[in-house]
């Protein structure tokens, strides 16, 4: 069985061109008076919480690499490294991400993670820098444990990893509106990822795919962006600060003061932790169906459109 397995940090390669692209982009703007805009404070949050992202990854990684070295250990399986194996492992990592993507929308432990990057209300490169500080603790790296025991290397699975995040870089952006339909069809986009930043009735919970947008296709969570309805950014509820703290760790607070508030029972406090978010024992919150069934109430010749199949 292959013990070690070398990749390059594709990630920290990337760096240089991250910076590149955003400067590329605020020129856009400025010069095309189109495709978005930058706030300074928004944007300076996003680069904070992007730097905090790293520092969490570098200092915690161990235990996501530890597990996975463990199920390598025990699994019979090992299918080399050939190219053709890197290819499967990152169309099966990507169908990993679309899970656990969606996990992150529904799924309030997993979206207390999540949610800080849905927290800006501008849709621009430096957007896309907007990660968790937290995601190790959601564990979600478990689902990634059926790639190892299948036999994929550890090293191959996070360097797929690695070339999954670059690509979702660049559809950070309004500056790009189309593709061709043929691209448009399979990959992820930035028009198809605009509408999952949206955070109207009709884009809620919709296009969690990462590189092929085949997934949410599949799974009957594909809506496409339609010209009379423009993604309106951020949270359905905005937290109205830049201060990454709080961005970082607002849902989480929130969900603690949730699960232990008194006279509770212990259902209702387990659905605080792992039910969709929005959920409340009494009805008083809205999730994303109740935000949705008020939206046809409003505007019934919506229902069967886009969005409110």
């Amino acid at each position: 069985m292959t013990e070690t397995l070398h990749y390059p940090d594709v990630v920290q390669w990337a760096v240089p061109l991250f910076v590149i692209a955003v400067l590329a982009e605020i020129a856009w703007i400025i010069i095309r008076k189109r495709g978005g805009r930058y706030e300074t404070r928004d944007a300076v949050t996003s680069l904070v919480m992007g730097a905090g992202s790293v520092a969490v990854g570098i200092a915690m990684g161990f235990i996501a690499w530890g597990f996975f070295m463990l199920l390598w250990q025990i699994t019979p399986l090992d299918l080399g490294s050939s190219w053709w194996v890197v290819v499967l492992c990152f169309v099966l990592d990507d169908l990993r991400y679309y899970w656990v993507h969606r996990f992150g929308h529904r799924v309030r432990w997993v979206w207390a993670s999540h949610v800080n990057h849905h927290s800006s209300q501008h849709y621009n490169l430096t957007t896309a820098l907007r990660q968790t500080w937290t995601g190790t603790f959601t564990m979600m790296m478990i689902v990634r444990a059926p790639l190892v025991l299948l036999g994929f290397h550890p090293a191959m699975i996070l360097f797929v990893g690695g070339l999954n995040l670059i690509y979702q870089f660049w559809i950070h952006t309004e500056a790009i509106t189309k593709l061709p339909r043929w691209f448009e069809k399979v990959m992820n986009t930035p028009s198809h990822h605009r509408v999952h930043h949206g955070r109207n009735a009709r884009y809620l919970d919709a296009n969690y795919a990462g590189v092929l947008i085949i997934w949410d296709k599949m799974f009957g969570t594909f809506v496409p962006e339609l010209d009379k309805e423009k993604p309106d950014y951020g949270l359905v509820y905005n937290l109205g600060t830049f201060n990454p703290l709080r961005v970082a760790f607002h849902e989480w607070v929130g969900l603690l003061r949730d699960v232990f508030q008194p006279g509770l029972t212990l259902k209702e406090r387990f659905k605080y932790a792992f039910a969709p978010p929005g959920y409340s024992h009494d009805g008083s919150r809205d999730t994303s169906e109740t935000i949705k069934s008020k939206h046809l109430l409003r505007n019934p010749s919506d229902k069967g459109t886009p969005g409110f199949n």
